[in-house]
């Protein structure tokens, strides 16, 4: 403001040499410069309105204050940071080499009103957090009625009663401050130790706490939280320093998508997992079977390794890039003490475990029964198990919903890499390689036919236990939208 009107600090500096200094501390709420002004010491005063406004001498005009007062709070209804100017001239017993005390009996000289409108994106990114179960606060130094004008615009209060202040925190126990966090989301006029109490509250209230921050105030919340997040651009390096993340633009919507993408993470870890320990525990009930009917072993050690480490090892590296499933972001986050192993994951394995390994046992032991010779009956079984991969990584896409509403052609990178593990075992089947390392032999298309149908039961098994789950959520729930 000074340099638009013309004002340069280094030009008054050497009219008005400066001779000592208060500085911005949180807990002063204001600062102070002492200067050498002819053959005088005046000390120039810029702070929060509650506390430079006592400082000035009303005398002339009591009821002034008051008037003020007024100024500052409609300024603060419309979003502005409000900073109060004073200044006077410094007693002749005070030496201001020493340390000077507060000043008192100044001049009051005016406002300052700073306003940073709210970025394109942001009401909506607060929208998002709200839709994904993740609640956002405000924790601001600002004065009560600045944060409030702010919080209005993102939706996250509306009435004065909904604000908490930091002299209000300062008055409240351990457990009246966990109180606090459960039901406010607006913290105003608050000090940095406060900031870390906040968090410490939410940590002990069972929340997982992410705590943005640019300035060097915010480095023990940031790293008393956890997830630290620090400003890229306008971060000091201390709050840098004591995050987990930076974010390079400065943006709150680069950390709504930043938890979409984490989410989305997680769910491919969870497909990936399911893919890999279905299959694996299916080829166990196979083998298993076998063994307690006498049958010989169903599949070679060698036909084993090709199973799991090329047609499966394809399959699983193309899931783990499945994209959104489009709603993350409309759902809870989950409990952090939740493990990948819940109900439904163990459900879903064991269910398509039993229906790929009894349904390849059924075969293995009916083509033994008609007299087909083991080598054959292995070729037509190692056969079978990489079309129920193929069939079944359809399955792995969503927990919850049917197969049959994810076109294939949303995830290129996965039908590319089924297409890829079925060529492969197709093609070793037609040289003279697979016949000699796999076992393996070229089928009618009859038989072919025949195990692609009995492929297509794991789908049926899993289409009817995603029906299941999504009627006992329901009847658990009936909140619960699918």
């Amino acid at each position: 403001m000074a340099h638009k009107l013309g004002r340069v600090r280094e030009d008054s500096l050497s009219r008005h040499p400066q001779v000592n200094e208060l500085p911005f501390e949180p807990e002063r709420q204001f600062a102070a410069t002492y200067h050498q002004v002819g053959d005088v010491t005046e000390v120039f005063v810029k702070g929060a309105l509650e506390k430079v406004l006592p400082m000035c001498d009303w005398s002339n005009d009591p009821d002034k204050i008051g008037e003020m007062q007024q100024l500052a709070e409609t300024m603060g209804q419309k979003g502005y940071r409000v900073l109060a100017l004073a200044g006077g001239k410094l007693a002749d017993n005070i030496d201001p080499a020493q340390a000077p005390p507060e000043p008192s009996s100044l001049t009051f000289q005016g406002f300052v009103g700073m306003i940073d409108p709210l970025r394109s994106g942001a009401r909506e990114a607060v929208s998002a957090c709200s839709d994904a179960g993740v609640g956002v606060f405000m924790v601001t130094g600002d004065h009560p009625v600045t944060a409030l004008a702010i919080s209005r615009d993102l939706s996250l209060a509306s009435e004065p009663s909904e604000v908490v202040t930091g002299s209000e925190l300062a008055k409240m126990s351990r457990a009246e401050i966990e109180q606090a966090v459960s039901t406010a989301r607006v913290f105003a006029r608050v000090a940095p130790h406060q900031k870390l109490e906040l968090v410490n509250a939410a940590r002990r209230a069972g929340h997982f706490v992410a705590v943005t921050g640019d300035g060097v105030n915010d480095a023990p919340a940031l790293r008393a939280a956890n997830i630290g997040v620090a400003m890229g651009k306008s971060g000091t390096d201390v709050a840098r320093e004591a995050a987990e993340l930076v974010i390079s633009d400065d943006n709150f919507s680069t950390i709504i998508a930043g938890v979409e993408e984490g989410r989305v993470a997680y769910d491919n870890i969870r497909k990936v997992i399911y893919l890999l320990i279905s299959t694996g525990a299916a080829e166990v009930v196979l083998v298993c079977l076998a063994l307690l009917a006498g049958l010989p072993l169903p599949l070679l050690a060698v036909q084993l390794l090709w199973l799991n480490l090329v047609t499966n090892g394809i399959q699983d590296v193309a899931l783990a890039f499945e994209p959104s499933e489009g709603n993350v972001l409309d759902r809870a986050p989950r409990q952090t003490s939740e493990r990948i192993f819940n109900r439904l994951m163990i459900e879903r394995t064991l269910v398509a475990a039993i229906v790929m390994g009894s349904v390849g046992f059924g075969v293995f032991w009916w083509m033994l029964q008609a007299g087909w010779p083991e080598a054959t009956a292995r070729n037509s079984l190692l056969l079978l198990m990489v079309l129920f991969e193929n069939v079944h990584i359809g399955n792995c896409r969503s927990e919850k919903k049917s197969a049959l509403k994810l076109s294939p052609l949303r995830s290129p990178i996965l039908l590319g890499g089924a297409l890829l593990a079925f060529l492969l075992h197709i093609g070793m089947m037609f040289t003279s390689l697979g016949r000699e390392v796999l076992h393996v032999e070229p089928v009618d298309l009859t038989t072919f036919a025949i195990l692609l149908g009995l492929a297509l039961t794991v789908f049926v098994a899993m289409e009817i236990h995603k029906w299941s789950w999504a009627v006992r959520e329901r009847s658990s729930n009936p909140n619960i939208d699918n």
